[in-house]
């Protein structure tokens, strides 16, 4: 009976941004955990390498590449989906950018940008997904925050307001869509090991800056998000709506 509470058999999963980083790592885990899955990217090239892949390693794969900051793509996208007969049963608003400038260089392009594409694609994504699950009953959505979710860091401020945002949209997905039994929540990774991180990780001061900062001492791997994703996507969570859960190694529990 409890290893049935986190089955995803039978379930569809689409993860935005999912060639690569996190959103792959992810994709795969609700993979392994049983689901279908969808991967998503803003070109269809990198998704159909990633999906190939999977599909030779014995994961059930569909291809959905587009522009998760536009509202016509989005909506074209699951109109595509609605028509191969996919309904997605749980999505992944993994999709996002980082930028590094201080504010009074900042421009309004790139702070548009980064807010588009972290937090406003969770809004259009998530509609377009949950006008779906309400008529079905049921649905899981997972938002992906960040420490910034949380607490400030200079020079990535658009970035901070982008992931805080993610936060308190959870929590109104959370609000209005409970009732009809969706589960909204939001997973904030800490300092992970992936490609948008690779300079942070390669320039030492900062490095040792994260290591002795977290109480594990190291940074994240991708698949340490596996366990919490799968958690928050299967019926494990039934009652679990509108949280963050941060798995950081401890960092933002400690001065």
């Amino acid at each position: 009976m409890t290893s049935k509470l986190f089955d995803l058999t039978g379930r569809t999963a689409l993860v935005t941004g999912s060639s690569r980083g996190l959103g792959r790592a992810i994709a795969q885990g609700l993979g392994d955990a049983g689901a279908r899955l969808v991967l998503n990217g803003r070109t269809e090239k990198p998704v159909a390498t990633v999906a190939e892949e999977m599909r030779k390693a014995g994961y059930q794969v569909s291809e959905a590449a587009f522009d998760v900051t536009s509202e016509a793509a989005v909506r074209n996208a699951f109109e595509r989906l609605d028509g191969e007969g996919l309904e997605v049963d749980i999505l992944v608003n993994n999709a996002g950018i980082q930028h590094r400038q201080p504010i009074v260089e900042l421009s309004f392009a790139d702070w548009q940008r980064v807010i588009d594409t972290n937090l406003t694609s969770a809004f259009l994504v998530g509609r377009e997904a949950a006008r779906r699950m309400i008529p079905r009953g049921h649905g899981k959505i997972i938002n992906i925050g960040s420490l910034t979710s949380e607490v400030a860091r200079a020079t990535v401020v658009p970035y901070t307001a982008a992931k805080g945002g993610v936060k308190l949209l959870t929590k109104g997905m959370a609000a209005e869509w409970a009732k009809f039994g969706i589960q909204a929540n939001a997973i904030g990774p800490g300092y992970m090991l992936t490609d948008m991180n690779e300079a942070l990780v390669n320039n030492p001061q900062f490095d040792g800056w994260v290591k002795s900062r977290t109480p594990a001492g190291r940074w994240g791997e991708p698949q340490e998000l596996v366990g919490t994703a799968v958690f928050l996507a299967s019926s494990a969570s039934d009652y679990v709506n509108g949280q963050i859960i941060y798995v950081d190694g401890g960092m933002l529990s400690v001065l």
